[in-house]
């Protein structure tokens, strides 16, 4: 079998944290009419700064200075009680032994905390990547060019797992396969090939075995 490196994205992926990032927006700004799901859809994978820019621009007022610090925080306290695991990732990961690593756009505090609260640090250690590290956001593809370089791989030896469209993106713009998590029936990003859907964790030990054995290059 060919060797291959996963690079996991992790709010949305492997962690349920989408919806609680959205919810501490929702608790600050009272004055956002959005639901809970549609807030969720809108900034789904984007980068905080593009998210805060956006928001003040419907909201037709500036931010405070200390919204960003207050935003974290309450992320901060959301996840302490309220972070879990997506379903199967437990079953997923023990089932694939290929080398792997997260590519996160969130702060390397942030993917820690997400990480030791949902009980998935031990199969991950120091091989973290953030784009704030980094200086590289989705759907830049400069963080995953750099997670597979640092782990050794060329980009066609690598499976990127992602659940938003501009991780997406960014993992095909820089020449990676794409498995595209999509739970309860969500809308998929296909790329003439590069991109493979698939709706359970638990499917996904086969199709990255399968790319593994005959995908790549």
């Amino acid at each position: 079998m060919a060797g291959i490196c996963v690079i996991f994205d992790l709010d949305g992926t492997l962690v349920d944290s989408e919806g609680l990032c959205n919810q501490a927006f929702l608790d600050l700004l009272p004055q956002l009419n959005d639901t809970l799901g549609t807030l969720t859809q809108r900034y789904r994978g984007k980068k905080l700064a593009h998210i805060l820019a956006d928001l003040e621009a419907r909201l037709c007022q500036g931010l405070p200075d200390a919204f960003e610090r207050r935003y974290r925080q309450r992320v901060e306290e959301l996840f302490a009680h309220e972070l879990k695991p997506m379903p199967g990732v437990f079953e997923m990961l023990e089932a694939m032994n290929f080398p792997k690593c997260i590519a996160s756009s969130g702060p390397l505090a942030k993917i820690r905390q997400a990480l030791q609260v949902s009980g998935l640090a031990p199969y991950f250690g120091d091989a973290l990547f953030s784009s704030y590290e980094i200086g590289s956001w989705k759907p830049e593809p400069g963080i995953f060019q750099y997670a597979a370089k640092a782990k050794g791989f060329m980009p066609s030896q690598c499976a990127v797992v992602e659940d938003s469209e501009v991780g997406v993106r960014a993992a095909t713009a820089a020449g990676m396969k794409a498995f595209q998590y999509v739970p309860n029936g969500g809308a998929s990003l296909r790329q003439n090939g590069f991109v493979t859907p698939f709706d359970d964790m638990l499917s996904l030990p086969q199709l990255l075995a399968h790319f593994a054995g005959h995908g790549h290059a």
